[in-house]
């Protein structure tokens, strides 16, 4: 099946890559911008990358984030893609939150400061999750 003019070949190929580099983002407790994770994505699998010019294609970069979440939030029991922002942003974007509220975690209408704890709470746990000194539990 073909979304977003990708096949499935392809969303797993960019989902194993997108994991794999916020995983190592984690680790170094450090966040991404959207720009970063696409150059990284484009490198590391010699594949196209996303067009943010481009409504469909900003959204086809939502749903490999969501792709990502789903994948990894059984092992960590968190939202990895907090770790994605704007360039030049201080937070996640606004499919973040939609999926968060999806997912059960944040009330559909969230006020300035649920959404910015809720984000900063993600960030944190993730960095403990995957600190080098959590031993076993840094797994995808």
């Amino acid at each position: 099946m073909s979304l977003y003019g990708r096949d499935d070949s392809t969303w797993e190929q960019l989902t194993e890559a997108g994991l794999k580099f916020l995983i190592e983002r984690a680790r170094l407790r450090k966040i991404t911008t959207y720009t970063e994770l696409n150059a990284v994505l484009e490198r590391r699998t010699g594949l196209p990358g996303f067009d943010f010019a481009r409504q469909d294609e900003r959204a086809a970069m939502g749903h490999l984030l969501g792709r990502i979440v789903e994948q990894n939030r059984p092992v960590s029991g968190l939202m990895i893609s907090a770790l994605v922002t704007y360039l030049d942003g201080t937070d996640a974007g606004g499919g973040f939150y939609a999926l968060a509220a999806d997912l059960g975690l944040l009330s559909r209408k969230p006020s300035a400061r649920q959404k910015e704890e809720f984000w900063v709470g993600q960030v944190n746990k993730l960095y403990d999750h995957y600190s080098p000194t959590a031993g076993s539990s840094g797994s995808a």
